[in-house]
């Protein structure tokens, strides 16, 4: 268990952590089989448009066309980039708070997978909340590769084991953790905050 003092650096995924990303919850009826909510988490994960996307690699535009191509959606490029802005839904009820308390305590920074669309509404809500922002398309790597989370080590130029990192997608944890960083698994602002609790930060 890692105490208030131990841990200098609070690191925060954004989506399913400290904001609401619909995205999981919307596609699926847009799927032309409805799978559950794991399922169309592991095939967004796991998609090579996403993946260049959330890198910076390619365009909204080229993102949306290639996503309707991949998922089988039935519906244009344009009106699924329509959707896709309105699943970045802001901070869930509290966040804003929590960040505020947290901040007269340790340093407080973000590490998100995120894109040209979506990364300007998260910079809006919470920008002066936090000392760092690390964005997947603006540093051209996306979780779980371990070079982001050396870059932020590097960039936040403390040991791993002083960082606390909070993820909502098991395979960043367990990245996360294996290049020495403490990180925990939550879904859900609710599951932050009672682990902020258990691991004596709150």
């Amino acid at each position: 268990m890692i105490r208030e003092t131990e841990s200098d650096v609070l690191l925060f995924d954004l989506g399913g952590v400290l904001t609401d990303f619909a995205g999981f919850e919307e596609l699926g009826p847009l799927l032309p089989h409805t799978p559950d909510p794991s399922t169309v988490r592991n095939m967004w994960i796991h998609s090579k448009s996403v993946q260049l996307f959330e890198r910076g690699d390619i365009t909204s535009e080229e993102f949306a066309r290639r996503l309707v191509e991949e998922f089988h959606l039935e519906m244009s490029a344009e009106e699924f980039i329509r959707e896709f802005v309105s699943w970045a839904r802001g901070p869930y009820p509290g966040s804003i708070s929590l960040l505020r308390r947290l901040k007269n305590t340790h340093r407080i920074a973000c590490l998100s997978n995120s894109n040209e669309l979506h990364t300007p509404l998260h910079r809006a809500s919470i920008e002066p909340l936090m000392e760092k922002y690390y964005f997947s398309d603006e540093l051209g790597l996306v979780k779980p590769n371990p070079d982001v989370f050396k870059f932020v080590i590097e960039d936040l130029n403390v040991p791993p084991e002083r960082i606390a990192f909070f993820d909502d997608t098991p395979i960043n944890v367990e990245a996360a953790l294996d290049v020495g960083i403490i990180a925990y698994e939550v879904d859900g602002f609710a599951e932050l905050t009672a682990r902020l609790e258990r691991v004596g930060v709150l």
